[in-house]
């Protein structure tokens, strides 16, 4: 695929006019911000904000054949440096028929980046006084009072845990819920058994959820797993006194004009929402499986997932991880104080030895996303205190401080083990954006 041929940096109108100006060739004081009034941000020519237009081409290039016949249907890449979108791509296509191209203002599950916005409405929260990072998490969920521990190898053995489960435990993986780890099955067996994904509501998932021991001291481990931020929704609502998704949407979608995120597609936005692919049997793609699957747009669970269950669009996020990068005001609209955000995008598992997760020896975790703790252990390009997280369904995003830097990849298919499956293209997306990087 001819990537020249298909589509450019900007809209047509807009990219004809930077070409006739020579912008992606002459110094930055030539060309600075140009108006775009679909873009979630300022767009400006990359030169002028120290990203080389030629190396550019090179992650084009990569996600054009990313997306080839044999790859992945499509995807959506944005990159914002200094507040300004240098480039927004659309690649192959949004449908498995592959009939459909792909648009930059498709909409992607983005699962696991929903953990981010879930943290911000906590540290909100915090920022009115209404709850601290130490309070334990009985004192909003009394369901939660003392949790026994399940001891490893022994399948009905309970003791008191160490310490009480607080809300910062939650907010950092640290709560001591079966996360997969060795030793964790017998607490999973029991995690199960309570069902807490079957519930209807984000209450009846803290209620089932607080029946079952955990698998260790809260404050012992790093355990990645999806209950902690689902109770971290159900404190949200207890505490605000609101619907989760009513705030989330009063309180962070509103103001920052994240017109296409939530827990359901509106009908008349579904045919945006891109076909979610999982790797057949067979060696080629095929429509995953569950509702949102067959159904685009329909709501990811039965309730308002603070783990999981946002659909959103490379727009949309862009602005929430603006307000980030920015210290927690974008364009007027303050969410969070710039020494919240500071503190979120620290390491917090300084108590661990070592003191990262259980993915990375060269990440901690920060609230809501990983920090870069060592770059070259990392084995990727980046910076020490990069910030952010991915999602089941092929969707990453980072913010950098240092290079004043936001990118974001949404693709959409469910990678499966035991199969011959799609390349993991999230480091290689990353690299390719560093290396476009000017001094």
């Amino acid at each position: 695929m001819n990537h020249a041929g298909t589509r450019a940096l900007w809209p047509r109108p807009i990219a004809a006019a930077l070409l006739c100006l020579g912008a992606l060739s002459t110094p930055a004081s030539a060309v600075d911000t140009v108006v775009d009034a679909a873009a979630p941000l300022p767009a400006a020519a990359p030169l002028a904000w120290g990203v080389s237009p030629e190396r550019l081409q090179r992650l084009h290039v990569f996600l054009d054949e990313a997306t080839g016949p044999r790859g992945y249907l499509g995807g959506v890449s944005l990159v914002a440096r200094n507040g300004r979108i240098v480039d927004w791509q659309a690649y192959g296509y949004r449908d498995l028929a592959r009939s459909e191209p792909m648009r930059r203002d498709a909409i992607f599950r983005i699962y696991s980046m929903t953990k981010t916005v879930t943290s911000v409405a906590l540290m909100m929260l915090i920022e009115e006084g209404k709850v601290a990072l130490d309070d334990p998490v009985s004192r909003y969920l009394p369901a939660f009072a003392d949790l026994p521990v399940l001891e490893a190898g022994a399948a009905a053995r309970q003791r008191p845990a160490a310490t009480p489960l607080t809300l910062h435990a939650l907010l950092t993986h640290t709560a001591g819920f079966p996360a997969g780890l060795p030793g964790d099955e017998a607490a999973l067996a029991l995690q199960e058994r309570a069902d807490p994904h079957g519930a209807k509501d984000l209450r009846g998932f803290a209620e089932r959820l607080a029946r079952a021991p955990l698998a260790a001291d809260p404050g012992e481990r790093f355990g990645y797993d999806g209950a902690a931020l689902e109770t971290v929704a159900r404190v949200v609502e207890v505490v605000s006194g609101q619907r989760f998704e009513d705030f989330l949407r009063q309180r962070i979608f509103q103001p920052l004009r994240m017109r296409d995120t939530g827990f359901r597609v509106p009908d008349a936005q579904r045919g945006r929402v891109v076909d979610i692919t999982t790797m057949g049997d067979g060696g080629r793609l095929r429509i995953a499986d569950g509702p949102s699957a067959l159904h685009p747009g329909e709501a990811l669970n039965a309730y308002a997932s603070g783990a999981g269950g946002l659909y959103s669009t490379a727009a949309d996020y862009a602005r929430f991880a603006q307000m980030l990068l920015d210290g927690g005001t974008l364009d007027g609209q303050s969410l969070l104080g710039h020494k919240t955000v500071e503190l979120m995008m620290r390491n917090h598992l300084t108590m661990l030895d070592p003191p990262v997760t259980q993915f990375s020896d060269a990440e901690g975790f920060g609230i809501g996303g990983y920090v870069v703790l060592d770059p070259a252990a990392r084995g990727q390009l980046g910076s020490v205190g990069q910030f952010g997280w991915s999602g089941a369904a092929s969707t990453t995003y980072t913010i950098d401080p240092r290079e004043h830097l936001v990118a974001i990849l949404l693709l959409q298919h469910l990678p499966r083990d035991g199969v011959d499956d799609l390349p993991r293209i999230s480091r290689n997306f990353y690299d390719l954006v560093y290396q476009a990087l000017l001094p």
